[in-house]
């Protein structure tokens, strides 16, 4: 990447250049919430979330307005790529005071992270990494009984939350109540809306600690499961007769059906980077119009509750108790009046991983069908099965603030990384430029980003060479999310997030790929490009990894690096003056 490339990578903000690197620092303080979580339970728990405020989900799962098939692709001479429903889990700020608040029984009640049916979806991952359900059972017992470190149908906070988080107060700052960011702000505060996709063999509850810090940080988080074949599977309440008439009969008979991931006919591996037959483009694509569809009906439904009318979106709830997939709690315990107005419902996010990311990019460029997103976070895109820009359209293009947080797995796939490069430009240029960023995290692989690296840690550092702390990966990620968010979104809706801390990710010194030569000695070989990091000398990171990283630093240091301790690095940020100018327009929408 170059000044050439059409992206100014020269350090325009506040560039610091210190004589020695900063040390890498510990992830936030993340202490169990009781007996389950606790290190000699057997199973798996996940970490509890950093921000102030407590977390609360809720499930829903709703009828299309309109349903429709998005393809002619069939199996079985049924057609697999069709809108129905809209099955979503949001994830929220929780009131302070929602232990004593709450039932007995809701205060126990937790989401699973793996849902239900337990068997099902065990035997639907099993589909898609095409092994048999005794090799990837045993894999999968630990976390059958995982669930979200977060309250079921908890009050929607009503407080606005200390200025300070879990690090800097501990934990019982998440039952303590903060002064209001401003003399001018409402005595409730209302939160920003992120809309998040996941990517393929995702879910709702897979990227829930993404999801769930947000929500600690005063965000509404809206994680939708996708039914385009591209989640391991997923359960369909049937919501009308008619649409169940291209189901089977026993599928009919018991008001649901299932889909499974969704293998491209006669080229199952498009995902690969060494696959010679490319990607999918008709499937995928086609996928990505029935993922924008599911999300418009997702936000129809938040903006239902958010006036007024959240009752009668309960009432037309399909994960009620006794449908499939349901818990027995489905919506009770909801103080829908809570939720009136406090929303934002403009300058949405929207927030995707991998195929997520790509559906991302497709939404940023229809700005005239997604008035109300006013910004994007990408993280580690995939690249080939992103559509690229309609050359007869030049409105299709992205407008808005981009944020691109790739693996350093990632990074080793040039032409992944060369769309990305693509995309920041893409948003730096005329007419109406907005500003991007793109950042690389230190030793993280492709599922850094969601939870499988925090359940799964030692598997993913033995067999992916993920060498990052999964916690660090995850607050790095959060902090550099946050850092963008307050940048681009108004003050009253930024200040939401005060608490976190400002690591100033977003506005080091730009490095290109040729600043940090170590990377031709961690890179993997061409078979595993993308897919793992590599560790040279593994065996003796094994036996003592201090004394490792040290001779590593070192040679590190030989080799030319920059920053040779740099926990992430930053490949590209907008220029003062296109930052500047973008901030004044928007300065100057709001005084309007």
């Amino acid at each position: 990447m170059s000044e050439q490339d059409g992206v100014n990578l020269e350090p325009e903000l506040s560039r610091r250049i210190t004589s020695k690197p900063p040390s890498p620092q510990d992830p936030k303080p993340r202490p169990p919430r009781g007996f389950r979580d606790q290190k000699y339970v057997p199973g798996k728990s996940l970490p509890t979330y950093t921000g102030p405020y407590s977390v609360g989900t809720f499930e829903l799962e709703h009828a299309a307005r309109e349903p429709r098939t998005f393809s002619h692709i069939t199996r079985n001479g049924t057609p697999v790529l069709r809108l129905q429903t809209v099955l979503m889990t949001v994830y929220y700020p929780a009131s302070h005071d929602v232990h004593s608040s709450l039932t007995k029984r809701a205060k126990q009640s937790r989401e699973l992270w793996l849902g239900r049916p337990r068997l099902g979806l065990l035997a639907g991952y099993s589909g898609f990494v095409k092994l048999s359900p005794a090799l990837t059972w045993p894999f999968f017992v630990p976390i059958l009984f995982t669930k979200l470190p977060a309250y079921r149908n908890a009050k929607l906070a009503h407080h606005w939350a200390p200025a300070i988080n879990t690090k800097e107060g501990g934990v019982d700052v998440k039952t303590k109540a903060g002064e209001k960011a401003s003399p001018d702000a409402d005595a409730r505060p209302t939160f920003p809306l992120i809309i998040f996709s996941h990517g393929l063999g995702g879910t709702r509850t897979m990227y829930s600690s993404i999801c769930g810090e947000f929500a600690s940080y005063g965000f509404v988080v809206c994680a939708v499961e996708h039914r385009d074949g591209s989640g391991p599977r997923t359960y369909i309440n049937n919501a009308t007769p008619s649409s169940t008439a291209t189901v089977e009969a026993k599928e009919r008979k018991h008001g649901y059906h299932s889909v499974n991931y969704l293998f491209p006919k006669d080229n199952p591996w498009d995902t690969s980077p060494t696959n010679d037959k490319g990607v999918d483009s008709e499937l995928r694509g086609a996928q990505i119009d029935l993922r924008m569809a599911e999300i418009e009906e997702a936000l129809e439904c938040i903006r239902l509750i958010n006036n007024g009318r959240g009752v009668d979106v309960a009432k037309g709830n399909l994960r009620r108790k006794g449908a499939k997939g349901a818990s027995s709690h489905g919506l009770d315990g909801i103080e829908w009046q809570d939720w009136t107005n406090r929303v934002r419902m403009t300058h949405i996010t929207a927030c995707g991983h991998s195929f997520g990311a790509s559906t991302v990019v497709e939404m940023l460029r229809h700005d005239d069908r997604f008035t109300k997103i006013s910004q994007g976070i990408i993280y580690d895109i995939w690249g080939a099965g992103t559509r690229p820009p309609e050359p007869d359209s030049p409105g299709h293009r992205i407008r808005v603030p981009l944020l691109v947080i790739n693996s350093e797995a990632f990074t080793y796939w040039r032409s992944n990384f060369d769309l990305v490069n693509s995309l920041i430009k893409e948003a730096h240029s005329d007419p109406d430029p907005a500003p991007a960023w793109m950042t690389t995290i230190r030793g993280t692989i492709h599922i850094s980003q969601s939870d499988f690296t925090l359940l799964y840690p030692h598997i993913c550092s033995l067999l992916l060479k993920a060498y990052a702390d999964p916690r660090r990966a995850i607050d790095l990620n959060i902090n550099a999310s946050l850092e963008f968010l307050r940048l681009v979104l108004p003050a009253e809706l930024a200040r939401v997030s005060r608490s976190s801390h400002n690591e100033n990710l977003l506005d080091k010194a730009v490095s290109t790929l040729d600043d940090i030569p170590s990377l031709a000695f961690t890179r993997p070989k061409d078979g595993f490009v993308g897919a793992r990091n590599h560790i040279p000398h593994e065996t003796r990171y094994r036996l003592n990894p201090k004394v490792y990283k040290r001779k590593f630093l070192a040679r590190a240091q030989q080799m030319g690096d920059t920053d040779p301790m740099a926990e992430s690095w930053l490949f590209a940020k907008p220029s003062q003056v296109l930052l500047s100018g973008w901030l004044e327009k928007q300065h100057a929408r709001v005084q309007v």
